[in-house]
């Protein structure tokens, strides 16, 4: 591969080959890693007065990378976790190139030898039940939007998926009956099978009864027809969570995405004594890590097993006596 076009030529072959193809990342993944890119290059042609397509891999060097996280973190004003998802993306590169182009070995070394920063870790934000429950009053279900609105946020809440994988939900992904369960694709194109509650059945049920939006395959689509955003989910959300404050006052101190209700959920069913390791089965999480953190923010669960440990007994206080002289000689020893 020659060096006037060997970074155009591998940028491309790492997302279609690698990316989409090999790996199966989730569009939410190559969306990020595109940005990325996006970013570096515009970076590059303002530091270097060069197109995207006239770079070679040996301009994208360690100093080079560094200016650029530092770019982000200064005239950007990114954050510290920002940064780290950008190198993230540009290591998960470097990692392909270094099979690619082993001539640039010591390059692609020093590049993947940059660290990621240190960052204070947020704590968790989850609903309670009677929080989540004033936010599922609010939708109008006399309507066909409060009722999708209602049953998506019902089974967001019960089930924890996360907003990709509702959106992308159809008509066929629910199965009722007996072992009622919603089927979805999660990252990296794993499916899975997430059991529904009585309540949920009996929500979806409805729902499905429905008068479908132009033929709409989508299990929540839009009005007409198509599939619903991700900031679309956040819109209502944030509608209905305006709504639920006026009269739920915990609410009003905490900020509600849709990431929330999957925590929310995690919670629920951690508080219900469920093991973490079906926990994590349960959320499609790839490490057990991941699901350790609910423990963590768990103060009930740290609560009752500080409850359960014998309390320290205050000793009597006795008066000081010297050791034995000998003991004290042979001590020092």
């Amino acid at each position: 591969m020659s060096a006037s076009n060997d970074l155009a030529v591998l940028i491309e072959r790492w997302f279609t080959d690698r990316l989409m193809r090999h790996r199966g990342v989730s569009s939410n993944t190559i969306a990020s890693y595109r940005d990325t890119f996006r970013l570096l290059f515009a970076f590059a042609q303002t530091r270097l007065g060069r197109s995207p397509s006239q770079l070679t891999l040996r301009d994208l060097d360690a100093p080079f990378i560094g200016a650029f996280l530092k770019d982000l973190e200064t005239l950007r004003s990114a954050s510290v976790r920002t940064r780290n998802l950008r190198l993230t993306a540009i290591r998960s590169f470097f990692r392909y190139a270094s099979f690619e182009e082993p001539a640039h070995s010591a390059q692609i070394q020093r590049v993947l030898a940059i660290p990621s920063k240190r960052c204070d870790k947020r704590q968790l934000q989850f609903l309670t039940r009677p929080e989540i429950e004033a936010i599922l009053a609010c939708p109008d279900r006399s309507t066909w939007l409060g009722r999708r609105d209602h049953t998506l946020l019902l089974l967001a809440a019960q089930t924890g998926l996360r907003v990709s994988e509702i959106i992308d939900l159809d008509r066929d992904s629910v199965m009722l009956g007996h072992g009622a369960h919603v089927r979805c694709v999660g990252k990296g194109r794993k499916e899975r099978s997430t059991p529904l509650t009585k309540v949920a059945q009996q929500a979806l049920r409805g729902w499905l009864n429905e008068p479908r939006k132009r033929g709409a395959t989508a299990l929540f689509p839009n009005t007409h027809g198509g599939k619903l955003s991700a900031d679309g989910v956040q819109a209502l959300l944030n509608k209905y969570v305006a709504k639920a404050r006026e009269h739920c006052v915990p609410l009003r101190s905490k900020r509600v995405s849709p990431h929330v209700l999957r925590h929310s959920a995690a919670m629920e069913l951690l508080q219900a004594g469920v093991d973490c390791s079906v926990i994590a089965l349960w959320l499609g999480h790839e490490a057990m890590e991941t699901t350790l953190t609910y423990l963590h923010a768990h103060l009930e669960l740290k609560e009752s097993a500080l409850a359960k440990l014998k309390p320290y007994e205050r000793a009597k206080a006795e008066r000081f006596r010297p050791n034995d002289r000998l003991l004290e000689f042979l001590n020092a020893l």
